[in-house]
């Protein structure tokens, strides 16, 4: 256990992040889990909206140091071409 005033401060700052981070990378989840029920349900208009707004989220998960680059990259690539191979087939 921490002895130091510095040290105890630093812990409570990692629990507030910790929580912060969590909250902000379930967010990015339940983004992703909208595009892939909008492809599920077969709306292909919902389909576009969810992606996007999932950009965004993965984008901003990039900044605030959630999610590496290439994870947010790769995810972003992935469901984009989901979606593409979905509205192709309908």
């Amino acid at each position: 256990m921490a002895h130091h005033k510095s040290a105890k401060k630093r812990i409570r700052q990692t629990l507030v992040r910790e929580d912060v981070n969590k909250a902000r990378r379930s967010r990015i989840r339940t983004f992703i889990k909208r595009v892939e029920t909008a492809i599920e349900t077969g709306d292909a208009s919902k389909a576009d909206s969810a992606l996007r707004d999932a950009q965004r989220e993965l984008a901003r998960g990039v900044t605030k140091g959630v999610v590496k680059a290439g994870t947010a990259a790769r995810k972003t690539s992935r469901l984009n071409a989901r979606v593409k191979a979905f509205k192709q087939a309908a």
